[in-house]
């Protein structure tokens, strides 16, 4: 099921759409208007085995260097395609884990992004790490190249769980790493945790979470994990049978969100949480909550550009995704194009769906008539999803009143089924099909 971090999904993308109309949309951002940057760093040191990321061990700096080197072309390529904007109010590096990049090639990466987009004194540079690959003089460098948010891959504490995913990072490795980052002035620290991974257990889930919780978290994710070892072949390690059911990944689930309630945490959309204080719990107050590829935000940016491999980028006038083959990527750029290979132009009934959707995952209610009223459509224009809805009343996911649709909390992690509701491009599910979501 689509995880509504944009609509259309990244599963409507057509060929149809590329690199022109991408080039031609980034020429169509006001010159005084704040962008978002996402940049992929498809490397990791080691595999975890639950992992569905673009990714691959690289064996070897080599792989990594080259990457970069067209990296810092295609950056050149988007800046000069942008025009004049206000530049970048958020960046994000994403993989992979993008702290398999030296000290030095960070600060490379900072700088370029800087000298052609520009990067505003108040910005958010957030980045993903992975605590089993830190290296030496990573944390200062990040600092001086003005990294102000990190997410740490937690997952889980359990050892037995740690081995059979493959990534074993002891209690100590997150602590020492926490402390460092501190130290030196990155205080924003989020934490990414799973449930329904193999042989994790109820009190496993309560465990990370209250860790989490402890040591001050700003942000915490909780993912449910996804198993689906015909698209991600590495997944076959992972011993089928050490699953729970759907029950337990319910009780996983629940056991998370009220250990973080208890430890004070605001519960945002289906998965995030975060601390009252934190930028993403006001703004989920104020109504200011959005939801991109990072998932919750309270970025406004209208645009964000994707760079790397897969990378997805968003415009007023629709989507683009680059090539996936990292020969074909590095051809395109070697020869001065946009690395796009497929995307989605918005059409009218698209924008209006966006809206209802993302209202929906964002606040778990949305009244149907006022996103008709705002968007200037006829009242009856999302009739259907709101028919659609109804049928999901007697299975507890919803409840329909006039054209309001609210998820109760108890049902917050089917939130995707009934936002499924408003997608014309993919068939609201089943209810006998509903554990899919889980």
């Amino acid at each position: 099921m689509p995880r509504y971090t944009s609509y259309p999904t990244a599963a409507d993308f057509t060929s149809g759409v590329g690199a022109p109309a991408a080039f031609a949309w980034s020429g169509g951002v006001d010159a005084d208007e704040a962008i978002s940057a996402y940049v992929h760093v498809p490397f990791c040191d080691k595999l975890c085995w639950y992992c569905g990321c673009a990714t691959s061990v690289p064996n070897g700096y080599r792989r990594v260097s080259d990457y970069l080197t067209l990296l810092l072309k295609e950056i050149a390529l988007r800046g000069e395609a942008m025009g004049h904007h206000g530049g970048i109010g958020h960046l994000h590096f994403g993989g992979g884990s993008p702290n398999i990049l030296t000290p030095n090639d960070f600060v490379r990466l900072v700088e370029a992004l800087n000298w052609h987009f520009g990067i505003r004194k108040d910005a958010e540079i957030a980045i993903e790490l992975d605590p089993r690959t830190m290296k030496p003089g990573q944390i200062p460098a990040f600092a001086g190249a003005g990294v102000n948010r990190v997410s740490l891959g937690v997952q889980t504490l359990a050892p037995d769980v740690q081995h059979a995913i493959n990534r074993v990072q002891p209690r100590e490795m997150v602590v020492s790493l926490i402390e460092e980052l501190r130290w030196t002035g990155i205080d924003a620290i989020n934490m990414d945790l799973m449930y329904g991974l193999p042989y994790q257990t109820t009190q496993d889930v309560a465990d990370a979470a209250l860790f989490a919780a402890e040591m001050g978290a700003a942000r915490v994710s909780v993912f449910g994990y996804a198993h689906v070892p015909w698209f991600a072949k590495h997944q076959r390690a992972i011993n089928d049978a050490a699953l729970g059911g759907l029950q337990e990944r319910f009780s996983q689930a629940r056991v998370a969100a009220m250990t973080l309630e208890a430890a004070g945490y605001v519960a945002i959309g289906l998965d995030h949480y975060a601390r009252e204080d934190d930028p993403l719990a006001i703004a989920a107050r104020e109504g200011r909550l959005h939801r991109n590829f990072q998932g919750y935000t309270d970025d406004p940016c209208e645009t964000l550009i994707g760079m790397g491999l897969t990378a997805i980028s968003q415009f007023r006038e629709g989507f683009s995704q680059n090539l996936k083959d990292r020969k074909a990527w590095g051809e395109a750029i070697s020869a001065g194009r946009l690395p796009v290979e497929r995307g989605i132009a918005l059409t009218e009934d698209d924008r209006l769906r966006a809206l209802a959707i993302e209202t929906l995952m964002c606040s778990m209610e949305v009244n149907v008539s006022e996103i008709c009223a705002i968007m200037g459509v006829a009242d009856d224009s999302l009739d259907e999803a709101l028919e659609s809805a109804r049928e999901l009343q007697p299975y507890g996911l919803c409840s329909v009143s006039g054209s309001v649709v609210t998820v109760p909390e108890e049902a917050r992690i089917m939130l995707r089924t009934v936002a499924q509701c408003f997608d014309a491009r993919s068939p609201a599910m089943t209810p006998q099909r509903h554990a899919k979501a889980v």
